[in-house]
């Protein structure tokens, strides 16, 4: 089956620089809301000419207090407040680090001086965990809540969000352009990321404005998406995919972007703003995807929706679309205005995609890191390969880095995306460039005739078998994903009792169907379907063991699971 979307865009603005954006943004769409929020038990709204309005009083406040050229610490969950600060501060001379709002208090104050932060801007649900580290950031000058409790005065140390928009504001009014005309070097640290560290070690990204505004640029000449679309953010915004794919791109296209306020209230949330676009992760689309097949055969009607799904494809096929009433009650689910989803982070079951599609929704596969600012590759609207991650955007070249014999290798980047380097570590960004200037993913796939690229997995996660194959985990993770009574899994390599290494699936068994079960009959059960697995793989790739965990795998706050700390 060919899938094929009818979304059409008009063609996106190419912007020079982050303050580009902001201003083309303003004189474009104006009035228009860019974000709705929940503030206070109220939703607020709060439009391009704000974010303009705001990024020129906050930069023009910074640079009053001798911040210029300094480094600023954005974190929290998404907030109006907090896309300005980013964009206050890269564009007025500043880094901005936007840090993960889940490290923990004994390695925040590390990030930070790492970092040498010296202002450092926070919504509330991070107020507590930031007022409480004070005494631990003597570096830190500068506390800023962006939207803290009524009465909220401060001290010496600490100004809140409105204070510094008001001097600003008064600033610009006595003639100041310290920000205003403040000249944008494209080749300089402009932000300061961390990586998510899902194999134990975290490193320091430098990203330039030429990096972020190459990307911008690419991910919406690869989308079919303008000011007629409406997202749901839900991801965290300190993670490059979110900031560029979701945010920055978004207020390029002139988007009205719902800021979901938490995710047990996400279904909620959809319901009430009616989304036609989402930007997620694999397990949220997967979660997604099991409560509706769940709520489906609760209801008896699996062979019905099986075969109104069969009628509708073949209806497709000649021209005609009827998924929308067809399938309307599962459309419901994310709003009833969903039409396209774009997933990166991990590999999505050409099952599942084949599923959604046959209720109305496509599914664009991309792939992204964030060394790369993050996009890299992605599959466009008209132009899908199933289990591809699409075709290099624009201004990137992919390269695989293999002999005539191997059928994969790493996966190389080179673009005006590609990061600076690593902060602090010349040796470490040496080693992750090619002599002729290539970027080493540390990801390996192939690319076939028609330049789709095909991830087959992460060199750090291979795991090396006693007769010297190499065998990718993910590759077997994503067929677990298949198997209904699997909740989550990770595929490791396991030493037997004759030193062999051993591949094993540790298993998180679907609460519903481990109700009531002895550990015992679980694995009975989940056994026979890894053996239905094992039949459409070679045999040193099949799973010899299943292992059975009760809690859910720890992940970071990109909901990608932390492999480093799986013994």
């Amino acid at each position: 089956m060919k899938l094929k979307s009818n979304l059409e865009a008009k063609p996106p603005k190419i912007i020079s620089d982050l303050r580009d954006l902001v201003r083309s943004s303003k004189e474009t769409f104006g009035d228009k809301i860019v974000y709705s929020y929940v503030e206070k038990g109220e939703v607020r709204n709060f439009t391009y000419t704000d974010l303009w309005e705001d990024m020129n009083r906050l930069g023009t406040a910074l640079a009053r207090r001798s911040f210029k050229g300094r480094r600023i610490a954005v974190i929290g969950e998404l907030h109006p407040g907090w896309v300005t600060t980013y964009l206050a501060a890269v564009n007025g001379g500043n880094v901005i680090v936007p840090l993960d709002k889940d490290i923990d208090d004994d390695h925040m104050p590390q990030f930070m001086e790492l970092a040498e932060v010296s202002a450092v801007f926070y919504t509330s649900g991070s107020a507590s965990k930031i007022e409480g580290l004070r005494d631990r950031l003597p570096r830190v000058e500068l506390f800023v809540p962006i939207n803290p409790p009524d009465g909220f005065s401060g001290d010496d140390r600490t100004v809140p969000y409105s204070t510094l928009l008001e001097e600003g504001e008064k600033a610009l009014e006595e003639g100041c352009t310290d920000f205003t005309e403040h000249e944008i070097d494209m080749e300089i640290m402009c932000t300061l990321l961390f990586t998510s560290g899902t194999t134990g070690t975290s490193k320091g990204v430098m990203l330039s404005q030429r990096n972020l505004t190459a990307a911008i640029n690419s991910s919406c000449l690869s989308m079919a998406y303008d000011d007629r679309n409406t997202f749901v953010s839900v991801l965290p915004p300190h993670h490059t995919y979110e900031m560029t794919c979701t945010n920055l791109s978004m207020i390029n296209i002139g988007a009205w972007v719902f800021i979901n306020d938490s995710l047990k209230h996400v279904v909620r949330n959809f319901s009430n703003f009616k989304p036609n676009t989402l930007i997620l992760v694999p397990l949220f689309v997967e979660t997604m995807y099991k409560k509706i097949w769940d709520q489906i055969e609760k209801k008896g009607l699996k062979k019905k929706v099986r075969l109104a799904m069969a009628a509708s494809d073949a209806m497709l096929k000649v021209g005609i679309d009827r998924r929308s009433k067809l399938f309307s009650q599962i459309l419901d689910a994310f709003g009833g205005n969903i039409r396209s989803i774009v997933c990166g982070g991990a590999p999505l079951s050409p099952k599942l995609v084949r599923d959604f599609y046959s209720f109305g929704i496509i599914i664009l596969e991309g792939y992204g890191i964030t060394e790369c600012s993050p996009l890299v590759a992605v599959n466009s609207p008209d132009n899908i390969k199933l289990r591809s991650v699409g075709q290099a955007v624009n201004g990137v070249e992919i390269r695989i880095d293999k002999t005539d014999d191997e059928d994969t290798g790493e996966i190389l980047v080179k673009g005006d995306n590609v990061m600076l380097g690593y902060y602090n570590d010349p040796e470490g960004t040496a080693a992750v460039f090619t002599e002729d200037g290539f970027f080493r993913t540390g990801d390996i796939g192939y690319m076939d005739s028609d330049g789709f690229l095909f991830i087959t997995g992460r060199k750090k996660n291979v795991i090396i078998l006693s007769n010297g194959k190499n065998v990718f985990p993910e590759e077997i993770e994503e067929r677990l994903t298949d198997v209904e009574t699997i909740s989550e899994s990770v595929v490791v390599g396991r030493k037997n009792d004759n030193g062999d290494i051993v591949i094993t699936a540790i298993v998180v068994p679907e609460a519903e169907f481990a109700e009531g079960k002895s550990d015992d009959e679980i694995l009975e059960e989940i056994k026979k379907q890894v053996n239905e697995i094992n039949r459409g793989l070679p045999s040193f790739k099949q799973i010899h063991d299943v292992e059975l965990r009760h809690e859910e795998f720890e992940k970071n706050s990109s909901r990608k699971i932390k492999r480093y700390m799986i013994k």
